[in-house]
């Protein structure tokens, strides 16, 4: 006789996050790997906590809404940050500001899109 359905419980539970975890930002088990662009938007978390403006605080804050969606909670935001984070970049090397503020967008959208997969 076969045993009843249990579903797949998915990689969720890896995460952690159906398991009651309050931070989706760290993998249950050392031996799971961080999702993409995770590094960044945590620095980018702390940053924020500390009031501190920076390449990551500014891409937490672009993709805060998305975030706040996922379960991820943001101490505070910095109003027009897409303007902030490429002034900040152009400032550090004008003729690499445009494909560095395009990499960090994409390392954020990595994120988001991985973490959702994860929920």
């Amino acid at each position: 006789m076969r045993e009843p359905y249990a579903p797949y419980p998915g990689p969720t539970r890896q995460f952690g996050l159906r398991a009651g975890r309050t931070d989706p930002l760290t993998p249950a088990h050392p031996a799971h790997p961080e999702l993409p662009g995770q590094d960044l938007v945590a620095a980018g978390i702390a940053d924020l906590a500390r009031g501190v403006e920076s390449v990551p605080a500014l891409l937490a804050s672009i993709g805060a809404p998305r975030l706040e969606s996922l379960g991820v909670s943001l101490p505070s935001v910095l109003p027009n940050a897409e303007h902030r984070l490429y002034e900040l970049l152009r400032r550090d090397d004008p003729d690499a500001a445009h494909s560095r503020y395009n990499a960090l967008v994409r390392r954020l959208v990595s994120y988001e899109r991985a973490l959702a997969c994860a929920r």
